[in-house]
């Protein structure tokens, strides 16, 4: 049985264990081993499964965005494999009582048009996703955060100027947070925190994304974006660590299609795929065993309920639907790539804990429909008063086959009719954020190592919260939990996510993708990352 990896957990440190690290002892980038031949073309075709909302950072969601922004962006710090914090843009920082932390940047570090990073753009960007007006996705992250004034921000009742960052000088940032937060640097690491130039916003408005002015601080810059078939990143000069990467040109495609991807992969027009479709896995074990890349992600499968629509808003409706669906099925019949069956929002391992499952994880599966049908019936829905509802999924055949076998399950175990849905990424993202759908397909990724990252998108006033859930209890319990990173807590938070049900937790993930030898310094983390400046291309 496949289990997360778990990271090493980032300790929280006092004055006299300020980290003041170096860059010598450091490894960024691609390391080639010693005697590796290098081919002369140093680029890359990556698929990247969905044309992206946008390149933004304070205005996307997904890993389909996250893949390309951590190419062409830099943050403060970095979590490597390890489980280890290291610095990117900020060279050190420290703390006297885990409240307030000053963070050091590095020394002449440039955006890619030539133009000084400074703690201003810091503060710039951190004002930038909090704002009422931005309506980022991601406007809670600095309230989860306990960043002073967040919430307050982000609600309009207090100015941007007022939020607990600020430029002591060019290269000095403070940040101050309301209580200690036990994973606040490795909040840091995530892509929303990334900070963008404020020159380039400011002059281009909501054009400065485009190629022709965009401005980023990762190893890569945007080239070219042709909508719908390709975006195209190459090799920014001005990096700070540019010495250290070996690609001069990336390609991200946005092919949904699984088997388009595989044939184009075969073909040898694409490097790393972002998936396997469940019905080639076996073969392409047999065939290519070497290409084929499976390891634990940190993320569930899951269907979310529109918590404020009827019947939506009764939970015996919600746990009916729930347990009328056969997760062994989906995980050994539809995927059969080591995914594990999942009856919580947590994954296995997160943040170095594991968490009592609730009771029906045990039960069978005749048991699970018995109550399931003893529910709806309670709730007024039966043969002479059938169920019906529509279920919105993203276009791609794997979650086509899992709608599928889910609304058949529910056809047969409990005569409701789910009518499938498929929309496009773009479209169906702006549906979720607008409410309107009834139940909906949805992925979380942590967005670090803790239970924090996934139970905090059913918090009431979370702007990720499109379930529209609202549970008191549920919030006090898991702000306590943030506090201590306390287990007890964060029990007692999932055991009600568990007893109210916002979502259906359907599997938990694994990464697969198909990764052609040729191409050297491939690793994946448990959020599904990989970073282009960490490969190289070995000369075939």
């Amino acid at each position: 049985m496949l289990e997360i990896i778990r990271a090493r957990k980032i300790k929280l440190f006092s004055c006299a264990m300020a980290l003041m690290w170096g860059n010598s002892s450091l490894s960024y980038a691609a390391v080639v081993p010693e005697g590796t031949k290098l081919a002369v073309k140093q680029e890359i075709v990556r698929n990247n499964g969905s044309e992206p909302a946008s390149l933004d950072t304070h205005k996307v969601s997904s890993d389909v965005e996250f893949n390309i922004i951590n190419d062409f962006f830099d943050g403060l710090i970095y979590v490597n494999r390890q489980g280890d914090i290291e610095p990117r843009l900020a060279d050190s920082w420290e703390t006297k009582d885990n409240k307030t932390w000053i963070f050091h940047l590095k020394k002449d570090i440039k955006w890619s048009d030539g133009s000084p990073i400074t703690a201003h753009d810091v503060v710039f960007s951190w004002r930038r996703l909090v704002v009422p007006d931005t309506v980022s996705p991601y406007g809670s992250y600095l309230e989860n955060a306990s960043v002073i004034n967040a919430n307050e921000v982000l609600i309009g009742k207090k100015k941007a100027e007022e939020l607990g960052v600020k430029a002591l000088d060019d290269t000095t940032l403070e940040v101050r947070l309301e209580k200690p937060v036990g994973d606040f640097l490795q909040m840091l690491g995530h892509p929303v925190m990334f900070p963008i130039s404020e020159k380039a916003v400011k002059k281009q408005g909501d054009k400065w994304t485009r190629p022709e002015v965009f401005v980023g601080s990762g190893p890569f810059k945007l080239s070219e974006w042709v909508v719908n078939e390709k975006i195209i990143g190459v090799r920014n000069p001005l990096y700070w660590d540019d010495k250290n990467t070996v690609i001069n040109k990336v390609t991200y495609l946005p092919l949904s299609s699984e088997k388009a991807t595989l044939n184009r992969y075969l073909a040898g027009e694409i490097d790393i795929t972002n998936t396997i479709a469940a019905e080639s896995y076996p073969s392409l074990k047999k065939s290519l065993p070497d290409q084929v890349h499976i390891s634990p992600k940190a993320a569930v499968y899951f269907y979310e309920f529109n918590n404020k629509k009827p019947p939506f808003n009764d939970a015996r409706v919600r746990h009916a639907l729930s347990l009328a669906v056969d997760r062994n099925i989906i995980v050994d019949k539809i995927l059969g790539q080591g995914q594990l069956p999942a009856y919580t929002m947590l994954t296995p391992d997160i943040g170095g804990f594991n968490f009592k499952q609730p009771d029906y994880a045990a039960w069978t599966q005749e048991q699970r429909v018995a109550k399931a049908k003893e529910l709806l019936n309670e709730a007024g829905f039966n043969q002479n008063n059938p169920l019906t509802f529509n279920l919105l999924y993203n276009t791609q055949e794997g979650h086509k086959k899992i709608a599928i076998a889910v609304a058949s399950m529910w056809k047969k175990n409990l005569g409701v009719n789910a009518v499938l849905q498929n929309q496009e990424w773009k479209v169906m993202l702006d549906n979720m954020q607008q409410g309107k759908f009834d139940v909906i397909r949805r992925a979380w990724v942590a967005d670090y190592n803790s239970p924090m990252a996934f139970l905090s998108i059913f918090l009431s006033n979370n702007v990720k919260n499109t379930s529209l859930y609202e549970s008191k209890e549920f919030d006090k319990l898991l702000e306590k939990a943030g506090e201590n990173n306390d287990k007890v807590y964060y029990q007692q938070a999932s055991d009600i996510l568990n007893k109210d049900l916002p979502a259906i937790p359907i599997y938990f993930y694994v990464n697969h993708n198909m990764v052609k030898p040729y191409v050297g310094g491939f690793y994946i983390n448990t959020r599904g990352e990989y970073l282009t400046k960490d490969l190289y291309i070995i000369e075939h």
